[in-house]
C-alpha cells in the first residue's frame, strides 16, 4: 500500500499557478457569483443567531464556484487552457440544485460546528472541502458527496486541514487589508459591502482552485493506494536434496 503523504507546498502552489495564468476567466465568474452572496451577508452581518445562516449563504456561492472550477483544473491539468467564462458556467450548469443543496447542508452544519464548540465546525469543514468535485466530476449525489469527501480525505486529514488553515490565513489578510482600506475610505455599510465583494472576488478563485487541485490530488493517492502490492518473489533454492540412490 502507498502511504505517500499529500504535499501541502506542492497542493497550494499549483491553485496559485493556475489563478494566475487563468486569472481573466476566474474573476469574473468569481465576481458574478460572490455579488448576491455579499448583499446577503451584508444584510445579515452583526446577528449571532444569524451567524449559521450565513455562513450557509457563503457556503453556497462557495460551493457552486468550486464546480464551475473544476472543469478549468481539470483541463489545464490536461495542457488545455481555452477554458472561457462561459465554458466555466456551462460545466456547472447541469449541477446548479446538487451543488446549491451541498452548499446549503454544509453550510448550516459548519456554521453550528463553528458556533457551538469550534472543532467540530472545523472537522466537518476539512472532511467536506471536496463536496462540489465530487458532484461535478463524479456525478454525486448531495448526500452521496459528502461521504464520498469524507472517502478522499481519509488518511490525509492533518495535510487537508493544513491547507484549509493555509488558506485561510491568506484570505484573512487579504480582506483585512481590504477592511482597512474600506474604513479608511468612508465607514458606511455601502463601502463596507463594496470591499465585501471585492475581497470575495479576489480571494474566491483560490479556495476553489484549492478544492479543486485537492480532489485530483487525493484521487491520485487513493489510485496510488489501490494498486496491488508486487508478488513476492521465491527465494531461490540454496540447497539440493539429498539424492536417495547415493545416501
Amino acid at each position: 500500500m502507498n502511504d505517500r503523504k499529500l504535499d501541502i507546498g506542492a497542493t497550494i502552489s499549483q491553485a496559485f499557478s493556475i489563478y494566475g495564468s487563468q486569472a481573466g476567466v476566474l474573476l469574473p465568474v468569481a465576481f458574478g457569483i460572490f455579488l448576491i452572496a455579499a448583499v446577503i451577508n451584508g444584510i445579515l452581518a452583526g446577528s449571532l443567531i444569524l451567524f449559521p445562516l450565513a455562513i450557509a449563504v457563503s457556503m453556497i456561492a462557495s460551493t457552486l464556484y468550486a464546480g464551475t472550477v473544476v472543469q478549468l483544473v481539470s483541463d489545464v491539468q490536461d495542457g488545455k487552457r481555452d477554458s472561457s467564462a462561459g465554458d466555466l458556467i456551462s460545466s456547472a450548469t447541469p449541477f446548479i440544485l446538487p451543488l446549491i443543496g451541498a452548499g446549503i447542508l454544509a453550510g448550516l452544519g459548519i456554521g453550528l460546528g463553528l458556533l457551538l464548540l469550534v472543532v467540530p465546525g472545523l472537522f466537518l469543514l476539512t472532511i467536506w472541502c471536496v463536496i462540489a468535485p465530487a458532484i461535478v466530476v463524479e456525478k454525486k449525489g448531495v448526500l452521496d458527496a459528502f461521504g464520498r469527501s469524507r472517502e478522499l480525505v481519509r488518511g490525509n486529514g492533518w495535510q487537508v486541514f493544513g491547507v484549509i488553515v493555509t488558506v485561510f490565513v491568506i484570505v484573512l489578510v487579504v480582506n483585512l487589508v481590504l477592511t482597512a482600506v474600506a474604513i479608511g475610505i468612508d465607514d458606511s455599510a455601502v463601502v463596507q459591502i463594496v470591499f465585501n465583494i471585492i475581497g470575495q472576488t479576489i480571494t474566491a478563485p483560490v479556495a476553489a482552485l484549492v478544492a479543486a487541485v485537492l480532489y485530483f490530488k487525493l484521487r491520485a493517492h487513493e489510485g496510488d493506494a489501490a494498486q496491488p502490492a508486487a508478488p513476492a518473489q521465491q527465494p531461490a533454492p540454496t540447497d539440493l536434496p539429498p539424492n536417495p540412490t547415493t545416501a
